[in-house]
């Protein structure tokens, strides 16, 4: 006799009000003044998000700036996993808004700023629009993103590129620090 799976005929995704639930993966950084608490007010913030749920957090890792624009301080970054079942484009609104209510400005691309709330990921979702790239377009290329995100997830998968531990292996993370005397509390 065969086994049936129940939920093998319903397509969750096209159901009346049913949304499916994704991993969300996002980037903070901070290099203008208190730098742990503006990543623990983003943090916080998302807690605070309907829809969305922290799942884990990183440890606080300092980083030199990477771009542009070197000649700025360094950086505390870490990366946080949540559940969501909200829209990537409401998702990064969401991020955006965190950003402007720490006064978050964007007049030098790459320079220094008091919050950077990046979205990476949004399940296996890939897109690209006007309004938001995922996974994000440069992801892969920092090890400001690999680093804390392999620590809290070490079968992590970046869509189309493949696992993060073969990417950091591809990155000079020489420059990232572990800070374990910085904590951000859930």
């Amino acid at each position: 006799m065969t086994e049936i799976d129940p939920l093998a005929a319903f397509d969750f995704d096209t159901l009346s009000g049913m949304v499916p639930i994704r991993p969300v993966v996002f980037s903070i950084g901070s290099n203008l003044g208190d730098r742990l608490g503006y990543l623990q007010g983003a943090v916080e913030a998302l807690s605070a998000t309907p829809e969305l749920t922290i799942v884990d957090v990183s440890s606080v890792y300092e980083t030199a700036p990477v771009g542009p624009v070197l000649d700025q301080p360094d950086f505390l970054n870490i990366v946080v996993l949540a559940d969501s079942t909200m829209a990537s484009l409401v998702l990064l609104e969401r991020a955006q808004a965190i950003e402007e209510s720490f006064r978050r400005t964007r007049e030098v691309p790459g320079g220094a700023r008091t919050l950077d709330v990046d979205l990476i990921t949004v399940g296996d979702r890939v897109k690209d629009t006007p309004a938001l790239t995922l996974p994000h377009p440069r992801a892969h290329q920092r090890a400001f993103v690999l680093v804390p995100w392999l620590e809290i997830d070490p079968a992590a998968r970046l869509p189309r590129l493949g696992p993060v531990a073969e990417l950091l292996d591809a990155v000079d993370a020489s420059g990232v620090r572990r800070r374990d005397e910085l904590t951000i509390d859930l």
